[in-house]
């Protein structure tokens, strides 16, 4: 990497809040090895990856995407019409692991719920566009069935935050649980179609997508960024708070696959992988700028009270201007002296730290609240959206 590469690097590092100033960011690297010298890269989910080639090479997934249908709550019992082998293995992992603190996740939940208004512009435009910047991450969606309907994928992906998010999300009554394992069920699917792609093939610098490696970037382009931003935007919050975040993050990321010795202890840890697994990795790619495209321009569809300026402005400001550049997001320099100098005072004033409401606090309010409900099923579900197995790649990929 030549040193002014690396100068870009670092300072998009700084910009996101992931490494400090001072701080050296290395080349691509692998996480710390666990204790048993296993790499995260080299780790996928065997026995799920196993279950679901088979369905997919025996046409039984339709069948199973029938079937999963009315399985939505973590209480709900496992429905009928899947395959011994399936249900054998989703009563195994359809469980919170025995380390979860359920205190904690309840304080995680009430710190969703008082947090929400930041979380949801947070994980929408800052982890939802920075996931265009991951290049393994774009082109894994690109080429996937998800990525020829971004507002369908992204709905679906809304609806993971959605359900961790919820105040009820890991109890009997909540639906997180059952997320995770769908979503699993999927990654499996799309780590056996993927690699029979001739394109992702030729764009791809991994031979089977979704890794535990991979999760953990992504879990640092949601969990770990927005800690970091909330932190930088000095929005209060006690250390009860941010361990119970963390804690919920832990719990998610485990459901998912990852093995427990891969899971930060704490978000030093969590920062300290970040710096290393995602800063030095994010630049631009041509399925990343389309994808970007395709998730900016659903914001037309709806009036958010806002120009496309104060959109490409906004995301500037939560992601960096490298970012913004990459994307060749246009500039509008109004817009952008606004949200500079406006969404901080929003912030006070939501926390009580100014009296009276700023200019411009209604906007803020409505633009934040219409873009997290935006992607719930095509805008028309106020509660989930069905996440299915894919049968098959990108159409013509």
């Amino acid at each position: 990497m030549s040193n002014l590469s690396r100068r870009n690097v670092l300072s998009l590092g700084v910009a996101l809040g992931l490494v400090s100033a001072t701080g050296v960011v290395p080349a691509w690297a692998s996480t710390a090895p666990a204790a048993g010298g296993a790499d995260p890269w080299w780790a996928w989910d065997d026995e799920v990856d196993r279950l679901l080639a088979g369905l997919l090479d025996t046409g039984q997934v339709p069948a199973v995407n029938t079937a999963l249908r009315s399985w939505v709550d973590n209480n709900d019992p496992l429905p009928s019409g899947l395959s011994a082998d399936l249900a054998a293995y989703l009563q195994q992992v359809n469980r919170l692991p025995s380390w979860a603190d359920p205190v904690k996740l309840r304080r995680a939940a009430d710190f969703n719920r008082r947090k929400d208004t930041y979380l949801f512009l947070l994980y929408g435009l800052g982890s939802g566009i920075m996931s265009t910047v991951i290049p393994r991450e774009a082109k894994s969606v690109y080429w996937s069935a998800g990525g020829a309907n971004m507002q369908d994928r992204a709905a679906k992906t809304f609806t993971f935050g959605y359900d961790l998010s919820d105040l009820n999300a890991f109890t009997p009554s909540g639906q997180f649980v059952v997320t995770a394992n769908k979503t699993r069920l999927v990654h499996a699917a799309v780590r056996h179609l993927l690699p029979q792609s001739p394109h992702w093939r030729a764009a791809a610098d991994e031979q089977v997508p979704i890794s535990n490696g991979d999760i953990l970037v992504t879990f640092h382009s949601l969990g770990t960024y927005v800690h970091r931003k909330l932190l930088e935007w000095h929005v209060p919050m006690s250390a009860a708070d941010e361990e119970a975040f963390l804690h919920q993050w832990q719990v998610a990321i485990h459901l998912l696959g990852v093995r427990d010795e891969f899971i930060p202890k704490t978000w030093a840890e969590a920062d300290a992988q970040s710096a290393r697994v995602l800063t030095p990795l994010l630049a631009p790619t041509t399925e990343g700028k389309e994808l970007a495209a395709d998730l900016l321009g659903l914001t037309a569809q709806i009036d958010l009270g806002v120009t496309r300026g104060f959109l490409n402005e906004f995301v500037r400001y939560v992601l960096s201007d490298a970012v913004g550049d990459w994307l060749g997001l246009p500039r509008d320099y109004a817009a952008a002296a606004l949200v500079r100098t406006g969404w901080p005072a929003y912030i006070a004033f939501r926390e009580g730290l100014l009296p009276i409401a700023p200019v411009g606090f209604y906007m803020f309010d409505q633009f934040v609240r219409a873009l997290a409900m935006l992607f719930l099923n095509k805008v028309t579900s106020p509660t989930s959206t069905p996440i299915t197995i894919p049968t098959g790649n990108r159409p013509g990929a």
